[in-house]
């Protein structure tokens, strides 16, 4: 089963080398200076609240603890190459002495600290009793998700132990959305995920993008772990930001020691660690607590292309014959159907035989029902109806009329401005005249004519 996650990602997230390099390169081009202020959206509204957190003792599950298993199930790549339960037996979940805990995280081949206390003891409980199903589910997905956890976090030399904590933060949702309104499987706010290179826009979110996501927080890990010279403290910071942190560190006088600073931080943050702890235990010792993981088919195969003009999904469902729901899962940085190549390049993965015949359409694929779908006008023209007569008396306007039809008689003919709606008929049938005299007075052949034009009909 361990052996396995690198050759799935393979064949599920191929986007070829030069994708990922070139999100890395775009990283390295860019030196980010970590936010001081508002890290996250929702930092400054709880910074208040926080003052008051502090001083109890109790301590708030991550939201990733608290999904609900029937949503994880319906997520695309669970749905649709997950067996939950899988092939093995599973049974009740045994109890262990402190002893044998303490001895199992040490074992870990980790460069983060994994102490055991309490707190760590209530969270791998949590995990391996009532959570057990969706430990289940996660260590199914991980085969979609760790390879490009362990290949961002590699890229910049951090510890790979990291790669655990999208399973607090989303519980390996790549569509998650958080009460605050955090995204995505590394769930980023959108000021932080914006300053590290992620787009967000009413098109766009480049949160929900499984690579990009994790380039990006394996770039803001470094940064927090630049600031504080210490894992725990980063990893505490990713969740309430450096702001909070240092202000636990000043309140406890100084010290730079995550489990001495415990008492002055937030509530979900003191909870935050400690589960990170039982994420690493959990995802590797799940056998001993009688945890089956779900089994996995094989995704089939896909491939990436860069595209610069503006593309539907739905010609892409049409012409590549892929179900729609397939489309947007493998490509779940847009927002909406539309796929904005023309403001810059954008990238369209799919399944190989999808992509296949995308690159056998050629144009037509972009000509397939165009008109229809891409709809975003370039250029409009403003309506030139002509006004509505003023009221007058009906002697007056006897007099204004018989004026005009002088006025129009002396100059040769009478001109009219086609309205919206028009046709020749119509046109006809309003100033007494016939299609035919209209089509000879004004060179028309057929029955092609526009809004605002001027057509003679005298």
């Amino acid at each position: 089963m361990r052996q396995t996650p690198l050759i799935i990602f393979l064949l599920l997230f191929i986007t070829n080398v030069a994708y990922a390099q070139d999100v890395y390169d775009e990283d390295e081009d860019d030196d980010i200076e970590v936010l001081d202020e508002d890290e996250d959206e929702d930092e400054e509204d709880e910074d208040d609240e926080d003052e008051d957190d502090n001083d109890d003792g109790e301590i708030a599950m991550p939201e990733g603890m608290t999904t609900e298993l029937d949503r994880l199930l319906m997520e695309w790549n669970n749905k649709s190459y997950l067996i939950p339960e899988g092939d093995c037996e599973t049974g009740e979940n045994p109890e262990f002495d402190k002893e044998t805990y303490i001895h199992r995280l040490q074992r870990l081949p980790n460069v983060i600290e994994m102490p055991y206390n309490d707190v760590v003891r209530s969270m791998i409980d949590a995990y391996t009793g009532r959570l057990r199903r969706t430990v289940s589910i996660m260590l199914g997905a991980s085969n979609f998700y760790t390879p490009i956890f362990e290949e961002a976090l590699e890229a910049y030399q951090l510890p790979l132990e990291l790669k655990y904590l999208p399973v607090i933060e989303s519980a390996l949702n790549p569509t998650a959305v958080s009460r605050a309104g955090a995204v995505g499987l590394w769930q980023f706010m959108i000021t932080t995920g914006k300053q590290y290179g992620l787009e967000v826009t009413s098109l766009i979110d480049e949160r929900k993008d499984p690579i990009k996501a994790s380039y990006a927080a394996a770039r803001y890990l470094k940064d927090l772990y630049d600031i504080f010279g210490d894992w725990t403290l980063a990893i505490a910071s990713y969740n309430c930001g450096p702001n909070n942190v240092r202000k636990a560190i000043t309140r406890a006088n100084g010290e730079r020691d995550y489990w001495k600073i415990y008492p002055y931080l937030p509530r979900e943050t003191r909870g935050y660690v400690p589960a990170f702890i039982a994420a690493n235990y959990v995802m590797n010792y799940y056998c001993d607590h009688n945890i089956c993981p779900a089994g996995t088919q094989l995704p089939a195969a896909t491939d990436t292309v860069r595209l610069n003009r503006n593309l539907h999904m739905d010609q892409i469902v049409a012409m590549c014959n892929v179900p729609e729901e397939e489309v947007k899962a493998l490509n779940p940085q847009y927002r909406t159907p539309l796929i904005p190549g023309e403001s810059h390049t954008c990238t369209l993965r799919l399944p190989q035989m999808a992509m296949n015949a995308f690159i056998e359409a050629g144009d037509s694929i972009y000509n397939y029902r165009a008109t229809e779908l891409l709809t975003s006008r370039k250029e409009i023209e403003i309506a030139k109806d002509e006004p509505a007569p003023s009221k007058v008396s009906k002697g007056r306007k006897g007099k204004r009329s018989r004026a005009a039809r002088s006025s129009r008689s002396s100059r040769g003919g009478r001109s009219v401005t086609v309205r919206r709606g028009d046709n020749l008929g119509a046109i006809a049938r309003r100033n007494g005249t016939t299609v035919a005299k209209l089509r000879r007075l004004n060179g028309i052949r057929g029955n092609n004519i526009r809004a605002g034009q001027k057509l003679r009909v005298k």
